[in-house]
C-alpha cells in the first residue's frame, strides 16, 4: 500500500488512520467488505482500493448487509459491512438485525458526521430528538455499539469489535466513525493488538456423564438442535452421539442439514411448518436434550403444549452458548453454557460403547412416519401442470444442484417448503433467514455465499415478492463477476400472507400483484437480460430442468422466472396468529 508516513515534532512516525486500518483488517484475515460509498467513508474506500481486500459495492445498503451475512454463514468468518451515515445506516438496519437474530458474526463500520459537528444537525445526521446519536438505532440488536470519539481509540475499538462479534453467541457489532477520524494520523504501530484467541467452554466430565446417563435410560429421548450446531461445525459430533445411543434427531429451520436427509434417525423439522413425526416425537418425549437453539416460536408451535413440546411434562436439558436463552421459553432441568461442537464431542465420547435402553423399532417408525407425510405431496414432484406446482420446482432444483451446492432461500413457500420437504445431504448448504424472516434476504445473501465458495453452485430460491424488493442484485453480480442463479417462484403476490388472509377473511386484499383486476407479473428475466446477465422465462414444467442445468454451467449470473401456483405449504404444527384473526362485517 503506497501511503506516506510522516514524522511528528516528537519523532513519532505516523500515517493516516484509514490506511493503517485497511492493513490491520488484512492481518485479521478479512477477505471482502460489502458496502456502499458515501461522503463519510470515501477516505477509507481509498485505503481499501490500495489493499488486498475485495470491496463489493452494492446499490443498496440492505443488499450489502445481507451479502455480508451470507458470506459469514458460508465461510465461518465474520461478515464486514461498510456504510455511510444517516440513510446508509438506516438502509442497512434491517439486514444487520436479520444477522443478529440468526446469531451471525458481523462487524459494521459506519461513517459519521465530523466529530466537531456532533449535535449541530449537519447534513444527513440522524437527529431531531437526540443529538448525534445515529448509532443508537442499532442498540436493540447489536452485541455492542461503539462510537469512536478520538482517533486514538480506533485500533482498540476495531479489535474489540472483531472479538465480540465472534465470542459467545455470535452477532453484529457496530463501529461508528466520524469522517474526520478516517483522515487523522496515528502512530505506525497503533494497530498492534490482535483479538484474543478463544478457548470456548465445554462440558465438565461429570455433567457429560449425567446427560449421557439420562439419555441412555430415557424411554423416549430426542436430540433437538438448531443453527448453533451449524455455526459451531458440529454435525459430525451430533451424528456420532445420536447413533451411539440410538436417539432420534429433530431440528429447527436453521438446524436443517444437521444430519443427512436420508439418515434413519432424522425426524425432520419441528413446529408450524414441521413434519408430523418430528412434532409427535418431541411432544411425547420423556427427555429432550436441546443444543444450539432458542426454542423459538415458529419451531415450537407458539409454545402450545398440544402440538410440539409438552414441557415440563417432558424433561429438558438445554445446551447453548448464550446463557440468556436457557430457561427463557421453557423451564429447564439442567442448563449448560457451552460451545455446541465441544459439548456434542464430549457427549459422544462418553456415549461410545454405553449401554442404553432398547429403542425397539424406532428407525422403522421414523421411516414410516416420514413416508406417510411425504405421500401427501410427493406426487406433486412430478406434476406437469402450468403454472408449476412448488413441489415440482423443488424436484428439478434438487436434481440439478450438486449435493454440495448452496440453496439460499428468502421468505414464504421457498423457505417453509424447503425446510420441510427439500433433501439436504451436505451440512451448511441450506441458508435461510429465520429469526427476522426478512424478505429480500435470499437475492442478496447468495452474493456473499458465492464469494465465500466461488467453486460451488449457489442458487437463491425466492418468490417474486422477495426478488422485487431489490433486483439491483443482478447488476451487482455482473460487476462482481458472480455466476449466481436466482430461481424466482412467481405467484404474482405475497403468496403466504395471501393464503392466510384468504383462509380467515375470504379474500387476498393487499397481498396480490394486480393491474385492472388481473394478475400482474414483472419480467424479471427480461430485466436480467437488460443487465447483460442471462434471463429465462419458463413456459412449461419440462423446461425448468434444462434451464437450471444451463444456468449452473454458465459463467454469467442467471434469473430463471417460473410461474407457480399459489399452493400453501402443509402446516402440521400450530401458530397462534390463527387464533387471533376475527372477521367483521
Amino acid at each position: 500500500m503506497s501511503t506516506v508516513a510522516t514524522t511528528t515534532a516528537t519523532g513519532i512516525e505516523t500515517r493516516i488512520s484509514s490506511y493503517l486500518l485497511a492493513e490491520y483488517l488484512e492481518r485479521l484475515g478479512v477477505e471482502v467488505i460489502f458496502g456502499l460509498c458515501g461522503h463519510t467513508n470515501i477516505a477509507f474506500l481509498d485505503a481499501l482500493g490500495r489493499s488486498r481486500i475485495r470491496f463489493v459495492s452494492t446499490r443498496h445498503e440492505q443488499v450489502a448487509a445481507h451479502a455480508a451475512d451470507g458470506y459469514a454463514r458460508a465461510s465461518g468468518k465474520p461478515g464486514v459491512l461498510l456504510t455511510h451515515l444517516g440513510p446508509g445506516l438506516t438502509n442497512a438496519c434491517t439486514g444487520v438485525a436479520n444477522a443478529a437474530l440468526d446469531s451471525i458474526p458481523m462487524v459494521v463500520i459506519a461513517g459519521d458526521v465530523p466529530s466537531y459537528y456532533h449535535g449541530r444537525h449537519p447534513h444527513q445526521e440522524v437527529n431531531l430528538h437526540q443529538d448525534a446519536d445515529q448509532f443508537q438505532i442499532y442498540r436493540p440488536f447489536c452485541k455492542r455499539v461503539y462510537r469512536v470519539d478520538r482517533v486514538e481509540d480506533l485500533p482498540r475499538v476495531i479489535e474489540r469489535a472483531f472479538h465480540l462479534a465472534q465470542a459467545g453467541r455470535p452477532g453484529p457489532v457496530l463501529v461508528d466513525v466520524p469522517m474526520d477520524l478516517f483522515s487523522a494520523d496515528l502512530p505506525l504501530d497503533a494497530f498492534q493488538q490482535m483479538p484474543t484467541p478463544l478457548a470456548r467452554p465445554t462440558i465438565e466430565p461429570s455433567v457429560a456423564a449425567h446427560i449421557i446417563e439420562a439419555l441412555a435410560v430415557a424411554e423416549r429421548p430426542v436430540l433437538y438442535v438448531g443453527g448453533g450446531v451449524h455455526s459451531a461445525r458440529a454435525t459430525r459430533e451430533l451424528a456420532t452421539l445420536a447413533e451411539a445411543l440410538e436417539v432420534p434427531v429433530a431440528h429447527t429451520l436453521m438446524g436443517k442439514g444437521c444430519l443427512r436427509d436420508d439418515h434413519p434417525l432424522l425426524l425432520g423439522q419441528s413446529g408450524f411448518w414441521g413434519t408430523p413425526i418430528a412434532n409427535d416425537k418431541c411432544r411425547t418425549a420423556d427427555l429432550i436434550v436441546a443444543v444450539g437453539t432458542r426454542l423459538a416460536e415458529a419451531n415450537s408451535s407458539s409454545w402450545d403444549p398440544r402440538f410440539t413440546f409438552s414441557i415440563p411434562r417432558t424433561r429438558l436439558i438445554h445446551i447453548d452458548a448464550d446463557e440468556a436463552e436457557i430457561g427463557r421459553n421453557y423451564p429447564t432441568e439442567l442448563g449448560v453454557v457451552a460451545d455446541a461442537k465441544l459439548a456434542l464431542g464430549a457427549l459422544a465420547t462418553v456415549a461410545a460403547g454405553k449401554a442404553h435402553r432398547d429403542r425397539g423399532r424406532l428407525r422403522e417408525e421414523i421411516t414410516r412416519g416420514r413416508r406417510a407425510f411425504a405421500e401427501n405431496w410427493d406426487h406433486q414432484w412430478n406434476s406437469d401442470q402450468y403454472p408449476l406446482r412448488p413441489e415440482r420446482i423443488l424436484a428439478e432444483l434438487r436434481k440439478a444442484v450438486p449435493a454440495d451446492g448452496f440453496i439460499v432461500t428468502d421468505v414464504g413457500w421457498n423457505k417453509n417448503g424447503v425446510g420441510q420437504q427439500f433433501p439436504i445431504t451436505v451440512p451448511g448448504t441450506f441458508i435461510t433467514p429465520s429469526g427476522l424472516a426478512t424478505m429480500g434476504f435470499g437475492p442478496s445473501a447468495v452474493l456473499g455465499v458465492k464469494i465465500a465458495h466461488p467453486g460451488r453452485s449457489a442458487v437463491a430460491l425466492i418468490g417474486d415478492g422477495g426478488f422485487s424488493t431489490n433486483p439491483s442484485v443482478i447488476a451487482t453480480a455482473m460487476e462482481a463477476d458472480l455466476s449466481v442463479v436466482w430461481l424466482v417462484m412467481d405467484n404474482a403476490g405475497f403468496g403466504t400472507i395471501a393464503g392466510l388472509e384468504s383462509m380467515h377473511y375470504g379474500w387476498s386484499f393487499g397481498c396480490m400483484f394486480e393491474r385492472c383486476g388481473e394478475p400482474y407479473r414483472v419480467d424479471y428475466a427480461g430485466m436480467a437480460r437488460a443487465c447483460g446477465a442471462h434471463g429465462v422465462n419458463i413456459e412449461s414444467a419440462a423446461a425448468l430442468g434444462p434451464a437450471l442445468e444451463a444456468a449452473l454451467a454458465s459463467t454469467l449470473p442467471t434469473v430463471i422466472q417460473v410461474a407457480m401456483e399459489n399452493a400453501p405449504t402443509p402446516t402440521p404444527g400450530h401458530w397462534d396468529i390463527n387464533d387471533i384473526y376475527r372477521k367483521g362485517e
